[in-house]
């Protein structure tokens, strides 16, 4: 007969490290007053750019619901690898915009069955460290996606993929808006229709999302592996030798 170990045996844990949760720590102590703080990146700069426009519509939806909102605009944003550093004022732009927000609105189109260059040059310019703080971590995210043609789901997905790896709360709705171009009337507007409705879903989501775990981003942040990792550099730092 194969032996079971009991289910609280837990040999491999270091249970000085390992912490219950508790329930009422999910309970902010104080609530923060300000306004939601939602940063927007859209895939395209074209003159009349369903992306940007899309992401026109989620931001007026936004601030209806009481949060404030930024645009970023990628135009003049230098490639990643380019012989250029985050000095580059584009860059430092990006990277104070995402320190800022609470939450972000990821909106491109998609080309040749993936989001656009112009989307992933600017994910690629977001560091998973700044000045020692992760930018990211915790915050929160919703993607968006459109197309000329039939509904995909292919960039949503890959930008799912990306937030994830930043360590991003992205919200389980998402938009997909399909054959972008007859969903908007002359003057970038969009028509009311099931695609709008979805949008509209996924901005009340990400407005609830935000004000949910935006105080108590510490404690959904608490790793059990980083407690581990810390500890163990501390310890390693106490028992160096002093010198002198």
């Amino acid at each position: 007969m194969t032996h079971r170990h009991p289910m609280t045996d837990t040999p491999s844990l270091d249970d000085a490290q390992f912490k219950p949760v508790d329930p009422q720590s999910l309970v902010p102590t104080s609530h923060s007053t300000h306004p939601p703080r939602i940063l927007i990146l859209y895939g395209s700069m074209r003159e009349r750019s369903y992306s940007r426009l899309s992401a026109e519509e989620g931001a007026r939806i936004l601030v209806k619901l009481g949060a404030e909102v930024k645009f970023y605009n990628p135009a003049g944003l230098p490639l990643v690898d380019d012989g250029v550093d985050a000095s580059h004022p584009k860059v430092d732009e990006l990277r104070q915009l995402v320190t800022w927000c609470e939450g972000m609105v990821w909106s491109s189109p998609e080309r040749h069955g993936a989001m656009t260059g112009v989307m992933k040059s600017q994910i690629d310019w977001i560091p998973l460290s700044f000045g020692g703080v992760r930018p990211t971590q915790g915050k929160t995210l919703a993607v968006m996606q459109v197309s000329g043609g039939s509904q995909s789901f292919n960039t949503v997905n890959q930008l799912r993929i990306l937030g994830r790896w930043m360590r991003l709360l992205t919200i389980p709705n998402q938009s997909s808006i399909a054959k972008a171009w007859d969903e908007f009337d002359e003057d970038g507007r969009m028509r009311p229709s099931p695609f709008y409705n979805r949008l509209v879903d996924v901005m009340e989501e990400l407005y609830r999302f935000t004000l949910l775990t935006r105080d108590i981003k510490h404690v959904l942040l608490d790793r059990y592996s980083e407690r581990v990792e810390s500890h163990a550099e501390l310890s390693k730092r106490v028992r160096q030798p002093k010198t002198g």
